[in-house]
């Protein structure tokens, strides 16, 4: 590489203030004349208001508890006659379109009829879900939630540039 190949901002350095009035940014160094932002080791915070009551403290506080765990997707009885399978799980749901994703928890609750055979394997039901299950000849077990596979690296993130 030649130097006249090199891009122009490779070697650029940040510009330097307070060197004098001839370096562009001397005297103030860009702070203004004065005030507390002008002052050595002194700057306000990012939340400081000019003195007025700060955003945050004059929002009213929120009630109650907001919980981090997912709530349970609900799939009815009577949706499960529409799904084909030996078996009913998480992903089979989740082809059929009756739930969002298959690894959360999914509880099934019973409306209308179940007139399948089918072994359903998802994370909780009713009781009176599992004993319709059982009477149209079918089998309920709980299981836990799928896990979720970890996304695999980009070919691309693996490498390193060469530096020269």
């Amino acid at each position: 590489m030649k130097y006249h190949q090199l891009t122009a901002t490779s070697k650029q350095q940040p510009k330097r203030a307070g060197r004098g009035i001839a370096a562009g940014r001397g005297k103030t160094a860009g702070r203004g004349t004065k005030g507390q932002n002008a002052r050595a080791g002194s700057r306000t915070r990012a939340t400081f208001m000019g003195g007025q009551g700060p955003l945050m403290q004059r929002v009213p506080k929120l009630k109650g508890f907001k919980s981090l765990k997912a709530p349970a997707q609900v799939v009815y009885l009577d949706q499960l006659n529409r799904v084909k399978g030996a078996t009913l799980d998480n992903f089979r749901l989740f082809e059929a379109g009756l739930i969002a994703t298959p690894y959360h928890a999914v509880k099934i609750i019973a409306r209308g009829e179940y007139t399948g055979k089918a072994a359903v394997q998802v994370q909780a039901a009713s009781a009176s879900v599992k004993a319709a299950i059982a009477k149209a000849g079918g089998s309920f077990e709980a299981v836990s939630v799928p896990i979720k596979p970890a996304a695999k690296p980009s070919a691309s993130a693996g490498k390193k540039s060469a530096s020269v």
